[in-house]
């Protein structure tokens, strides 16, 4: 065990701190799709304008320059709607400064491992912490050639950090990138066309709290109608007072309907959103708020009633109970997910998946589930696993960021706490240790279902091992018992045998005869045994 890295701690996952919730807006007439498509045309050229000012600022960006682009976009719109735009502009910018970093990150773990396996003589072995040597000396040419082109790449992209450089795309990138391959993603040129340019329409608005029903640039009303103030250059389209535009449609959220409605009725800020899904040509708006984070329960708390273990995998979740000692009650259970297919359809797996797990988990009684604390970013890269092609697919398909921001918001509201734990070994020592013994022909085990006990265990600051090494001196109690799974005093815990006499412990029985005469040993000794036998003096007969 002398290779075992240390452990992380293990621990409760905050809360969510934000709830947004979609409605379509139905029963749009001819008008009011013109209008719509007006204001996010001109206010996403004004966004396009800013975040185009805000790349060349660069590093040298201020309170004063952000001030001047504000003042510029408000004589063409209005200064909230100027506001949210350079919010915007400035929340695009850091994504993008963020990625930049990471991309720099990942470039100089390729490098380095390149470097190292160049060093290494041809068919070296590896080791599970680092790769070996190249099978053949065109595999290593190729190799070092690759290294050149990653350390311009590397220098390249250190030099645009430094300067502060970045290269945003509105729209997204990879949208841009399907204008060259349309026929693989069966859309026509007009299709692309109209998608491209929703996707750079800017139809939002943040919220202002004491503010009427919250929002004063889209309004909804409790009664559900949405009215949206128009930019100044467009408040000939308005069809009522004060360059306002009321659509005809009318929505009521059926997901946490309740709580936007308090929320607008104290004039509490809410954000939203309109936007066109050109694939259906259907209008959503979306509604967005912040509240206060759940305050998580401490770790003892979670840790009361037991945990559900789970282990994620490519294609399931495997979820072991364990009671709040460790052990394992019931058997197995598995909640499965397809991730091929479309973004919304592996989203709507995932949301499935997750919503029967805490479903089963609140149904059992516990108070809390353990997780693995996964992150994948250093393990994914093309130079650590060039020829395992299927495996980096794997782990790069599986969506870890968007399954823990989901779980713990969907988990908070059923108000069931996430422990994240270490993810180091548990595959390992869970097959190890719970695999087999708890297989039966009833019942196979399989090792990520072995491996959500190791998750549950850890979370409930147990070791995965099932019991400890036995006792130094003798098979007594006198250095402790054997068993880790169960606290002094609980039922059914490993302990001393009980008398086999009515009798305590140590006295000499009624009659003072042993129940049972000692039979002559049928050992064959080449010597006599110096051992020496204490017994009480017995009276035979016959």
């Amino acid at each position: 065990m002398g290779g075992v890295r240390e452990l992380a701690a293990s621990f409760v996952v905050p809360g969510p701190c934000g709830v947004a919730v979609r409605d379509r807006l139905k029963h749009l007439t001819a008008q009011d799709e013109r209008v719509l498509r007006a204001v996010g045309e001109h206010q996403g050229a004004l966004a396009s304008r800013d975040l185009k000012a805000r790349c060349a600022d660069g590093l040298e960006h201020g309170a004063q320059t952000w001030a001047a682009r504000k003042r510029d976009l408000t004589k063409e719109s209005s200064s909230r709607i100027a506001g949210a735009i350079t919010k915007a502009t400035h929340d695009q910018w850091a994504l993008a400064r963020r990625c930049q970093a990471a991309h720099v990150q990942n470039l100089a773990a390729g490098i380095k491992t390149l470097r190292h396996r160049l060093s290494l003589p041809l068919g070296e072995p590896g080791t599970k912490r680092a790769a070996g040597g190249y099978r053949s000396r065109g595999e290593w040419f190729r190799k070092s050639r690759r290294l050149v082109m990653l350390e311009a790449r590397h220098a390249a992209a250190v030099r645009d950090w430094q300067a502060g450089r970045v290269r945003v795309v509105r729209g997204g990138r990879r949208l841009l990138n399907t204008r060259h391959h349309l026929a693989e993603a069966e859309l026509t040129e007009d299709e692309w066309q109209q998608r491209w340019e929703a996707e750079r329409w800017f139809l939002a608005a943040d919220g202002e709290s004491g503010k009427r029903f919250g929002n004063e640039t889209i309004r909804v009303t409790p009664d559900g109608e949405v009215s949206v103030k128009l930019p100044v250059p467009l408040a000939d389209l308005a069809n009522t007072r004060h360059g306002r535009y009321i659509l005809t449609a009318r929505i009521g959220f059926a997901h946490r309907g309740a709580e936007w409605a308090d929320r607008i009725e104290a004039n509490r800020a809410v954000a939203y959103r309109i936007h066109l899904d050109t694939g259906r040509g259907r209008w959503y708006l979306t509604a967005s708020w912040q509240r206060p984070v759940v305050q998580t329960i401490p770790l003892e708390t979670a840790r009361a009633r037991g945990m559900v273990g789970v282990d994620t995998n490519s294609d399931h979740f495997a979820a072991y109970r364990l009671d709040r000692h460790g052990n394992p009650v019931g058997g197995p259970h598995r909640f499965g997910y397809d991730l091929s297919g479309t973004a919304g359809h592996r989203d709507a797996q995932i949301r499935h998946a997750l919503t029967r797990l805490i479903n089963w988990a609140g149904r059992v009684g516990v108070a809390a589930i353990g997780i693995e604390d996964l992150d994948f970013t250093p393990e994914k890269t093309r130079e650590k696993h060039g020829r395992h092609k299927r495996f980096r697919q794997l782990i790069s398909g599986m969506p870890t960021g968007k399954l823990k921001a989901r779980l713990v918001s969907m988990a908070a509201e059923q108000g069931i706490a996430v422990v994240a734990v270490d993810p180091a070994y548990t595959s390992q020592w869970g097959g190890q240790h719970w695999q087999k013994p708890l297989s039966t022909p009833r019942r196979i085990m399989s090792r990520h279902d072995a491996a959500g006990i190791a998750i549950g265990r850890r979370a409930l600051g147990h070791p995965v091992r099932r019991r400890t090494a036995p006792p130094p001196h003798d098979r007594s109690d006198r250095a402790g018992h054997r068993t880790a799974q169960a606290e002094p005093g609980d039922r059914g815990r490993e302990g001393t045998r009980p008398p086999t006499t009515d009798r305590p412990p140590g006295e000499p029985s009624p009659s003072g005869k042993r129940k049972r005469e000692p039979s002559a040993s049928n050992t064959v000794r080449d010597a006599p045994s110096t051992q020496q036998w204490v017994q009480d003096s017995l009276t035979r007969t016959g």
